[in-house]
């Protein structure tokens, strides 16, 4: 397993030993490190040391793998949740030094925020590389947009001073395609800006449900810098 790799599956069993508890309503997030976190808490129930998991998941990928794992999913509208989670443990593309954050470089921003802001605590695991002095410095800012409103909201992008490019899928012709059947604007903004202002003024924009900027919610973070060096953060 390559350094990289080690770092996340540290950070994701980290994360479940540390602070998922018994009886948790549990947020699982998307992404190459939050699925550790999945397999970890799979690992713990099946070997007994941890029970009453009700899991809530941000993507079809992270549902299919704990279903296979075996983990209970359920969503925020099933009354065993009662519209609210304890822990969601979920990665970030982009952390600023105010824990702002960019989100949704797997496509699955819409639930991830739905899910963020609907728990009592968010743990963000993420290796250092992560960090940055301002987002959009490393990582653009996805926009879901359903598939009429892409040129509108391109143009009204620009006019804020952004960029916007339709995301293009890899291993299938033409553009990406969310879980709810929406597409994927990357925008970029060469000029500093506030987070905050800017998480709510793109939400404004007709025809966009929801972008990947999270600022609202102030993270606990879990940060990789080595497999022996991981650094907890907390407000």
């Amino acid at each position: 397993m390559g350094d990289i790799e080690a770092i996340k599956k540290t950070l994701g069993t980290q994360a479940v030993d540390r602070f998922v508890q018994d009886g948790m309503r549990l947020g699982l997030g998307t992404g190459s490190t939050a699925i550790w976190a999945a397999r970890r808490v799979a690992a713990r129930i099946a070997e007994g040391s941890l029970r009453s998991i009700r899991a809530v998941v941000t993507s079809l990928q992270t549902e299919l793998e704990a279903r296979a794992l075996g983990i209970q999913v359920f969503t925020l509208n099933d009354a065993v949740i009662e519209c609210a989670l304890d822990l969601t443990i979920d990665g970030a593309d982009e952390i600023d030094p105010a824990r702002n954050m960019i989100k949704g470089g797997g496509g699955a921003l819409l639930q991830e925020k739905i899910i963020a802001y609907a728990s009592r605590r968010l743990l963000i695991i993420a290796e250092a590389a992560k960090l940055s002095e301002r987002l959009c410095d490393h990582f653009p800012i996805p926009v879901e947009v359903v598939a009429d409103a892409v040129a509108p909201v391109s143009r009204r992008i620009r006019e804020m001073g952004g960029e916007a490019a339709i995301r293009i899928a890899v291993r299938k012709a033409g553009p990406v395609v969310t879980d709810l059947g929406n597409l994927l604007l990357d925008v970029t903004f060469r000029d500093a800006f506030d987070p905050r202002r800017m998480e709510d003024e793109l939400k404004m924009i007709p025809g966009v449900l929801e972008n990947g900027l999270f600022t609202k919610k102030s993270p606990e973070l879990l940060i990789g810098h080595s497999v022996e060096n991981i650094e907890y953060r907390r407000v």
